[in-house]
């Protein structure tokens, strides 16, 4: 049994809890004062679907929501707000139900070289800082990371990944800007092999997600990856930019065809109000959220669980 990711589930609560204060603070934390001084009617739901729909949920989703809580509601003939809210937060977390972040990094398989996590993601994203953020905690937890700076398209992306390896403290595999992604993919394996690294992560290039040729060079350094090791990557993990809310949604379906991404790792979460886009994600990509930016710092991540994250965002405000 492998075990990569470890968890502190205090920090963890913590650190959503910071992430979620904005969107909590402004939509959310309303939600509870809403349902204790208002009936149980069409314009108690109307009020709901405003709030979900304004704080970037969608249109569609919010729809779903309001739908399987009024039938709850009238199945259970609950009558306080109270108990709609405990009914609202139940149903957000079904809703959002996946596997836990903890489970996705324990395999009962052999692994006979490094564990493989290419990131994917449009430039801009936060997907750099991600991956440093996913290295600086694998490396807190005694893992030896190597990480590969497959993203040669962008000339400053190599050097800025080399600077965050350098305060993490791992290596950094790089060629010239303009090589073959594929090949820095190959040399990343072989050089974390040769180094025994427990872990390998690498950066690809993010450039407009409409182009074909971007979408056809990331599924190059997936079939190199796979004839290195079979079962590599083990993980195709794709950062979406929380702040750009719904419409980060089209580029993800493109990653998302092109590479068959694994899991999500929400970056600038604590920089919107409009964290409802993380209701959506489930839904609308039927892909596990896995990890979410919570801040500017290394140390600013927590692994994504769904009823901490619905209990924080739900919680009340004054």
């Amino acid at each position: 049994m492998l075990r990569f990711f470890k968890r502190n589930r205090q920090q963890d609560i913590e650190h959503t809890q910071d992430a979620v204060k904005p969107s909590r603070e402004r939509w959310f934390g309303r939600i509870l004062g809403v349902l204790r001084s208002s009936k149980l009617d069409d314009a108690l739901w109307e009020e709901l679907e405003e709030i979900l729909i304004s704080s970037d949920v969608g249109v569609d989703t919010a729809l779903s929501i309001i739908e399987d809580l009024k039938s709850t509601v009238k199945e259970r003939k609950l009558e306080s707000g109270d108990e709609v809210f405990q009914s609202l937060k139940d149903t957000l977390v079904a809703g959002m139900s996946t596997e836990n972040a903890e489970s996705v990094w324990m395999d009962d398989s052999e692994v006979t070289g490094p564990y493989v996590i290419l990131m994917v993601g449009v430039n801009g994203v936060g997907k750099t800082t991600s991956i440093a953020k996913l290295a600086h905690h694998f490396t807190q937890d005694g893992k030896k990371v190597v990480l590969g700076a497959a993203d040669t398209f962008r000339a400053a992306a190599a050097e800025q990944l080399e600077i965050l390896g350098k305060q993490i403290g791992v290596d950094v595999i790089r060629h010239e800007s303009g090589a073959d992604p594929g090949a820095v993919a190959y040399d990343a394996y072989q050089a974390a092999t040769a180094r025994q690294a427990d872990v390998l992560i690498i950066d690809t290039a993010g450039r407009l997600h409409t182009k074909s040729n971007l979408m056809e060079e990331l599924r190059k350094v997936h079939r190199v990856l796979a004839r290195l090791e079979a079962k590599a990557p083990h993980q195709v993990i794709l950062t979406l930019d929380a702040t750009t809310g719904l419409n980060g949604l089209a580029q993800a379906k493109s990653f998302k065809e092109a590479v068959d991404c694994t899991g999500i790792f929400l970056a600038k979460l604590d920089g919107t109000a409009r964290g409802g886009i993380v209701l959506a994600i489930n839904r609308e990509l039927k892909v596990p959220i896995l990890f979410i930016g919570t801040g500017e710092k290394v140390s600013d991540l927590a692994p994504f669980d769904t009823r901490d994250f619905v209990e924080s965002l739900l919680a009340p405000v004054s």
